[in-house]
């Protein structure tokens, strides 16, 4: 057998990544739907392990004053956790995305399991966490609403009471990932060391909101919706489509999809959206509402007062989905470390354009001395 270069096995791997991240960021993947919630907290041993454990909270209260009951969180570790228990890098996941998908990417490349305890958390509406898709008490839309700060303080208390976790060194986030790493350094300023956000924003633009709002439509306007009461898992061609019209910028769409080849892109987009119809809602629906600024009157300035991580800041120059403005403004702010993508890629240029070069800084950043 002919021997393979190191460079053709990272070219291999790449593009394997790239493959299965592209499907995952088109439409969302619905997995590990498990068993029915349980009603009460229980201790899990901390361990890397890259299997999917879940989190079991009991009841997590939302900023609405609803709560989510029988909560849980799924998450899957990596590494070895010091015995200071202060080495661990928390990643949470991106729109539609699971910690399965960030499994992919993140260890090794992002964060080096030599030195750090690698945490990939499942979001609410994912299908792995709590959902409209796996609720045994709250099915469908009577899933409640929640925020992207309802997620952070449901991490914080997976961190304490599941893992013995009471500081972080980092918590990093790609997309709504990211947006979740910025909730964090605002909520508990204190309990992480540093905070890197990759295509990622404090608060929407009016035209990021335009989008969310439009994929929304999509949705609940979609006659094969039905109101969430749907049976299966039914074609909503449009709000597939939607994301597949912003992932790239125009040039890069061009490049990558023949005119010829685009009615069986979007067939296959479309016959790849597994996530069911109501978590994807509920997932854009904490994303109209994110704003880490709200709880400070709007004042962006007023809420990076309160950050206190070192922070690194990515962002696409380019990206149709996540406006870029907000995070350089609150990089200027904080005086953050930024790096500006510039392929023209769009919004998957950190998983997949400008992955290594990304991966490089990212982990250089998370493991040189602090000052």
């Amino acid at each position: 057998m002919r021997p393979v270069s190191a460079a053709a096995r990272e070219r291999e791997a790449q593009g394997h990544v790239i493959r299965a991240l592209v499907v995952v960021a088109r439409v969302g993947l619905g997995c590990g739907r498990g068993s029915p919630p349980a009603a009460a907290p229980r201790a899990t041993t901390v361990a890397a392990d890259p299997d999917l454990h879940l989190a079991e909270l009991g009841r997590c209260a939302l900023e609405s004053g609803r709560s989510i009951e029988g909560c849980r969180l799924g998450y899957r570790t990596f590494g070895t956790l010091n015995a200071a228990r202060d080495n661990a890098v928390l990643v949470p996941t991106w729109f539609t995305g699971t910690s399965k998908d960030l499994a992919a990417l993140i260890p090794g490349r992002f964060v080096d399991l030599r030195r750090f305890f690698l945490i990939l958390v499942d979001a609410f509406g994912n299908g792995v966490s709590s959902s409209p898709s796996n609720s045994a008490v709250q099915p469908r839309l009577q899933f409640p609403q929640f925020t992207i700060r309802d997620l952070v303080e449901a991490q914080l208390r997976m961190l304490e009471s599941t893992l013995g976790i009471h500081h972080l060194h980092a918590v990093v986030g790609i997309s709504m990932g990211g947006m979740q790493a910025l909730q964090w350094s605002v909520s508990h300023p204190t309990f992480m060391d540093r905070v890197v956000a990759m295509a990622a924003s404090p608060r929407s633009t009016s035209q990021d909101l335009l989008l969310w709002t439009t994929e929304l439509h999509a949705i609940v306007d979609d006659a094969a919706y039905r109101n969430g009461e749907y049976a299966g898992h039914p074609t909503l061609r449009t709000a597939t489509d939607v994301m597949e019209l912003t992932l790239w910028t125009p040039g890069h769409r061009a490049l990558r999809t023949k005119p010829a080849d685009l009615p069986r892109t979007l067939a296959k987009a479309e016959n790849d959206a597994t996530l069911d119809w109501n978590d994807r809602r509920r997932q854009v629906e904490a994303l109209l509402a994110h704003d880490v600024s709200a709880p400070y009157g709007g004042s962006l300035v007023a809420a990076a007062e309160r950050m206190r991580a070192r922070t690194l800041i990515v962002v696409a120059e380019r990206d149709l989905v996540v406006s870029p403005i907000p995070a350089l403004q609150l990089a200027k702010t904080i005086d953050a470390e930024t790096l500006v993508l510039e392929s023209g890629c769009g919004h998957l240029a950190v998983q997949a354009c400008e992955t290594a070069a990304v991966a490089e800084r990212v982990s250089a950043f998370l493991g040189r001395s602090s000052p």
